[in-house]
């Protein structure tokens, strides 16, 4: 559905994007997460035609975005900095997006009215941050594109609202095979949404893989010896992290699981517990291992 293959991107010899390669299936939801200026929402504006390449290619079903109105009505955006014209309307917004999306849906329109409840005759510059995102969403969503890609899309909202719009959103990934790009700080709330995740930093991917899959990759271990710490562990193995408090050694590991506790097995250790991580233990952990700073927080 989408892809991008070596896109490069500068700005006054900022590299901004190097060769990212990225992969998006159709129907699934893909969470974009990476430190600040780690090059996600300069990806994002790539993808939908707002910024033009550098270099590299970005495909939405095989055909370049770029200045490509019939992929553009394709695609549904959430900016992060929403921005509505000056006196319009909600319904006045709702008009000009029935004029851009031929797949724009006045049914649906109208039945989420009772969900947002809000008077379509309000202007939208005039409502606070979390009620223009609401309008966003509604907007989105009845524009029925094949693909939404979303920029910290429920900043501002209460949790209420978080849970009613990613309702909406899940339905339509449901039942019309929506694609989801979603880029958020909120990694807690990623892990419930998402089916892939990329890992980007300093304008590079560093790790796409579905959910599952890099939650099982990497492994938090406590164990603890009779006495000090065996080193041979150590060799052949993949630490991201390690620390000791006491007796109880913690290790942050990348493997196959059933290798490192067969090897940790081995050498009778007097406590060995494998504790599952979250997607924002494993960010932290993956970021960590490009030499981003995590020393001082807090396992």
């Amino acid at each position: 559905m989408i892809k991008t293959h070596e896109l490069e991107k500068s700005f006054d010899g900022f590299k901004a994007l190097d060769s990212v390669n990225i992969h998006v299936k159709k129907g699934t939801v893909y969470g974009l997460v990476g430190p600040n200026g780690a090059g996600k929402t300069t990806l994002i504006k790539t993808l939908i035609g707002a910024y033009k390449k550098d270099s590299g290619q970005v495909l939405v079903n095989g055909s370049e975005v770029y200045e490509n109105n019939h992929v553009k009505n394709k695609i549904s955006y959430i900016a992060d900095e929403l921005y509505f014209y000056p006196n319009y309307r909600i319904i006045d917004m709702a008009k000009f997006y029935s004029s851009i999306y031929p797949t724009w849906s006045w049914d649906r329109f109208d039945s989420l009215t009772k969900v947002f409840d809000m008077d379509i005759n309000r202007k939208v510059n005039k409502m606070s941050k979390g009620m223009k995102k609401q309008v966003a969403f509604w907007l989105a969503i009845s524009s029925r594109t094949d693909i939404m890609v979303l920029d910290e899309p429920v900043d501002g909202l209460d949790p209420i609202t978080r849970k009613k719009v990613w309702s909406l959103v899940m339905q339509d990934v449901a039942e019309y095979e929506t694609t989801v790009l979603v880029s958020s700080h909120n990694l807690r709330e990623l892990e419930d949404v998402c089916d892939h995740v990329g890992i980007m930093h300093k304008g590079k991917l560093i790790l796409e893989k579905e959910l599952d899959d890099a939650k099982s990759s990497v492994h938090k271990i406590q164990v603890a010896f009779k006495e000090d710490i065996p080193e041979h562990i150590f060799e052949n193995s993949d630490i991201l992290y390690k620390n000791t408090l006491g007796s109880v050694h913690t290790l942050i590991m990348r493997g196959n699981r059933e290798n490192i506790v067969k090897a940790l097995e081995n050498t009778s250790p007097l406590l060995l517990n494998l504790i599952p991580l979250s997607l924002e233990e494993v960010f932290i952990y993956e970021i960590g291992g490009t030499g981003y700073e995590v020393d001082n927080i807090l396992l």
